[in-house]
C-alpha cells in the first residue's frame, strides 16, 4: 500500500463540527482517535475516529440518527471477541454498549428459566446464573467468550446453539433507531439479522431442571475447555468454521500448522484452530497467518476453510 493511499484510508472522517456535537452529547464518554486494541480479545487494533460509550437505548437511537444523517460508517463493539481490527484502525464511529445493555434479568416463569439480557451482558455471567437456576441446555453455551449480542449474531454454541433458546429479540438500526422486535432465522454460525441491526436485548428460555445437575454438567464442560484451549494468551476463539463432517482444528493440525508463527502471532500448540497473540502481534501478523493456514489445508486436503473471525477496519 502506497503512503498516499494509506494516509487517505486512515484519515478521520469526523470533522470539527462532528467532534463538537458528539462531545456535547457524550462528554468524556466519547474519545477521538482512540486505540481499539485494549477493547478486543486479541489485544490488537488501530484507532477509531470516534469511540463512544453508549449507556441506553435512547442514547443509541441518538447516535444512529447522527450516523444516518451524516452517512458515517459505524461499528458496534461488544467484548471484541471473534473480531480482528486492522492496524490502520476503523473509520467513523465505534459504539461500546454499556449501562442498560449489560443487564441480566430473570423473569417469573413456572416451567422455564427465562432471562432477558442486554446485548453487552457477559455470556459467561449469564450461563453461570442460569445454571444455578437449573437451565437445561445452558452447558452448550458455557465457556464461550464474548457478549450475548455477539453470541446471538453468530449463533454461538456447541451441541446446541443460542438460537435454540431465543424467545424474542429487539434491535435498533439507523433507519429505525428505536428498539423494535425482529424474528431472525438461525443457522450454523450465522443468522438472518440485518447487517445494520444492533441487538439491543434478547430473551432466552430454557427448560427447568435440577440446578445441581446443570451446574455439574457445566463445570465438566468448562474444565474440558480449559484443558483444550489456550486461554492464557489473547485470542479470538476458533478462527475457522468446521466444515461439514469434519473439524477445522483436525485439518489444521494434520496440515502441520501447529506452532507456525508470523511476527507475534502463533497457531496454538494446544488447539490448532486458535491463533494466539504471543508477542505484541499485529493484525497483519494474524491475517498473514490465517491465509497461510487456509492455503495449507486447501492444498493438502482440498478443503477451503471458512473464516469465523470478522475483519474490520484498515489493513496494510
Amino acid at each position: 500500500m502506497s503512503g498516499l493511499v494509506e494516509r487517505e484510508l486512515t484519515r478521520s472522517l469526523l470533522n470539527d463540527a462532528d467532534r463538537a456535537t458528539l462531545t456535547e452529547i457524550f462528554d468524556s464518554r466519547v474519545r477521538f482517535d482512540a486505540p481499539l486494541a485494549p477493547y478486543t480479545s486479541w489485544k490488537i487494533g488501530g484507532p477509531a475516529d470516534g469511540l463512544i460509550d453508549v449507556e441506553s437505548s435512547d442514547e443509541l437511537a441518538q447516535v444512529l440518527r447522527f450516523v444516518f444523517k451524516r452517512q458515517l460508517p459505524w461499528l458496534p463493539l461488544g467484548s471484541g471477541s471473534n473480531l480482528l481490527v486492522g492496524d490502520g484502525g476503523v473509520r467513523g464511529l465505534v459504539l461500546r454498549l454499556g449501562g442498560e445493555f449489560t443487564s441480566i434479568e430473570f423473569l417469573d416463569d413456572t416451567t422455564h428459566v427465562v432471562v432477558r439480557a442486554g446485548a453487552s451482558s457477559s455470556l459467561s455471567l449469564l450461563t453461570a446464573q442460569a445454571a444455578s437456576r437449573g437451565a437445561v441446555g445452558i452447558g452448550s453455551l458455557a465457556g464461550i467468550p464474548g457478549s450475548v449480542g455477539g453470541a446471538l449474531r453468530m449463533n454461538a454454541g456447541t451441541d446446541k446453539e443460542i438460537g435454540d433458546f431465543v424467545r424474542d429479540v429487539s434491535v435498533q438500526t439507523p433507519t429505525k433507531p428505536d428498539p423494535h422486535p425482529v424474528t431472525p432465522q438461525y443457522y450454523y454460525r450465522r443468522t438472518t439479522l440485518e447487517s445494520d441491526a444492533i441487538v439491543a436485548h434478547v430473551t432466552l428460555a430454557f427448560e427447568r431442571g435440577d440446578p445441581a445437575e446443570v451446574r455439574d454438567e457445566m463445570q465438566r464442560r468448562l474444565v474440558r475447555r480449559k484443558k483444550t484451549q489456550p486461554l492464557q494468551f489473547p485470542n479470538a476463539g476458533s478462527c475457522f468454521r468446521n466444515p461439514s463432517d469434519d473439524k477445522a482444528g483436525r485439518l489444521i493440525e494434520a496440515a502441520g500448522a501447529k506452532g507456525w508463527r508470523e511476527g507475534g502471532a502463533e497457531v496454538s500448540e494446544l488447539h490448532a484452530n486458535f491463533i494466539v497473540n504471543r508477542d505484541n502481534a499485529t493484525a497483519a501478523d494474524v491475517a498473514t497467518l490465517l491465509a497461510r493456514v487456509r492455503r495449507a489445508v486447501l492444498e493438502q486436503f482440498g478443503v477451503e476453510l471458512e473464516l469465523e473471525v470478522h475483519f474490520v477496519g484498515v489493513f496494510s
